[in-house]
């Protein structure tokens, strides 16, 4: 038998979905070499996630993506909505709009629902036009030795050694490589067995008082109504009980019609079924995020319950802050450390987020099990829509951050309410700084030093100097006409300053970096 062919790359990614994905765009975008593998042939066939945070835009944004996202996506103001009743047509129907204008101000984007299987082909165009992304590529063994790891992988019968100085896993909540790695989750039992029943149907019959991107229905067997394209194609969320006999098995499509048709309210509508999908609703976090040259991002790190679509987001985000730290050890520009910030930044942030769509699916679990009125559903539901404190707000506390002795800002819903602040470890505030350009636009790959004009801050090896004439911004990222914000290629402020010169730029990066 043939040896296996060898391949060398800086980084291998397992799994093709929107983490995995996000991890190859990141790691080309700051010059590193990778392969990514997918067992499956080609992307998400089915609308798995929809909802796009403020801060998944921001990033999209960043590969110029934004708008082709927006045009493949639902206009934010049909579909920013949530709706609450026993089905879509009964009177006790309640709907209620999301704050676009309240948030508005707070980025130069804003959420946006664009389904998973169509945001994953344009992040698939984007990822392979700069790296080598392999879908229907399936690894069969992986081996860990002192120069990084040694994967096989197989495509179209052929087997092929991958070795890799790093390893992004990527490969989802039921992640075969966390298991090979003997890490364990933490969190509740299952919350539920449930199942995405995709179907199209004609909603015009409904008025625009009816039209939500998110509806829940109190119905038999009851459950969630998604919208896909907020035209033909829906999502229904149920569940099935194994303790009481149910069963995937049980969702054939008889059951199906019968399901949405009580959840429309119409028992003769006419409804196609596309496609059904069981799944496990779970709130869960890996209690190590790395096991060098292993780390682990998205739903093979944390699986939140969808209620609140936070679950891909903050994969997306795992990666944004994982690309950089790996490329700049793999350049030998850091430290070793600076990797173990990795899970010192983003486990906290995922144990909040899994936590916080846990209270969300509580308040469904009440509404459902008639513990809720229909007003005190959607009160409840629709103030937990906006979420700007948690995708926005959230900062990192690690060696990779230099603090400046300066209080967080203590909002009194730090789920709802975003408090711009450029305080270390918090994401760099949005200002516009000329028309259509945001201070977000400014920044990155590379370190950045925002600065007023004059100040005498010089670019270093590694930092591009930017300064920014504009006294709205210096008030709001706390400086005077001397000082200067440092800002790391994921966006979050790594120093302040309101004055210094060169060794001090040179030791803050040292600290971040991991050189001392």
């Amino acid at each position: 038998m043939a040896e296996p062919r060898v391949e060398n790359v800086e980084t291998l990614i397992v799994g093709g979905g929107p983490v995995g994905l996000a991890a190859s765009v990141e790691l080309s975008r700051h010059g590193i070499s990778s392969v990514l593998v997918e067992r499956h042939p080609g992307t998400s066939l089915f609308p798995k996630a929809r909802l796009v945070t403020t801060r998944t835009m921001e990033i999209l944004r960043s590969w110029g993506v934004q708008e082709e996202v927006e045009r493949a996506g639902m206009p934010r103001e049909d579909v920013l909505a949530v709706g609450v009743g026993t089905s879509l047509s009964a009177g006790d129907y309640l709907r209620k709009a999301a704050a676009i204008a309240e948030d508005a101000a707070q980025s130069p984007t804003y959420t946006y629902l664009c389904s998973q299987d169509i945001l994953e082909v344009i992040m698939r165009r984007v990822a392979a036009s700069a790296a080598d992304v392999r879908f229907g590529t399936t690894m069969t063994d992986l081996r860990i030795d002192p120069g990084g790891v040694v994967a096989t992988v197989i495509a179209d019968g052929m087997s092929t050694q991958v070795r890799a100085r790093y390893l992004v896993a990527a490969d989802g909540g039921r992640s075969s490589i966390r298991e090979r790695l003997g890490i364990a989750v933490e969190g509740p039992p299952p919350l539920g067995h449930m199942v995405s029943i995709m179907f199209d149907a004609d909603f015009g019959f409904l008025p625009p008082g009816r039209r939500a991107a998110l509806s829940f229905v109190r119905s038999t067997p009851g459950g969630a109504i998604e919208a896909v394209d907020n035209r033909r194609r829906w999502i229904m969320q149920t569940g099935y009980d194994p303790a009481k006999g149910g069963s995937a098995d049980d969702f054939i499509e008889e059951y199906c019609l019968a399901a949405v048709r009580s959840a429309i309210g119409i028992p003769d509508h006419p409804v196609e079924i596309v496609g059904v999908m069981p799944w496990l609703q779970q709130a869960v976090v890996a209690a190590e995020f790395a096991r060098d040259p292993v780390y682990l991002a998205g739903d093979a790190a944390h699986v939140a319950t969808p209620q609140g679509g936070f679950g891909m987001n903050c994969g997306i985000q795992d990666a944004h802050n994982l690309a950089w730290k790996l490329a700049a050890v793999l350049r030998g520009e850091a430290g070793r450390g600076l990797l173990d910030t990795y899970a010192a930044e983003r486990r906290p942030i995922a144990v909040r987020t899994v936590d916080e769509s846990l209270v969300n699916a509580m308040i469904t679990f009440q509404m459902m099990a008639g513990r809720l009125s229909m007003h005190e559903a959607i009160e409840q539901q629709a103030g937990r829509r906006g979420s700007e404190g948690l995708v926005l707000g959230f900062h990192y506390d690690s060696a990779a951050v230099v603090p400046d002795g300066t209080p967080e800002p203590a909002p009194a819903d730090p789920y709802r309410t975003y408090v711009p602040t450029a305080r270390p470890g918090h994401r760099a505030p949005h200002l516009w700084v000329s028309p259509g350009v945001s201070t977000l636009d400014l920044l990155g790959p590379a370190f950045t030093l925002l600065t007023a004009p004059g100040s005498g801050w010089a670019p270093v090896p590694g930092v591009k100097v930017v300064e920014v004439d504009s006294a709205e911004w210096a008030e709001a990222y706390g400086v005077g006409p001397e000082g200067a914000v440092l800002v790391r290629p994921d966006g979050h402020v790594g120093w302040r300053t309101q004055g210094g010169d060169h060794a001090d730029l040179e030791k803050a990066l040292d600290v971040i970096l991991s050189r001392t």
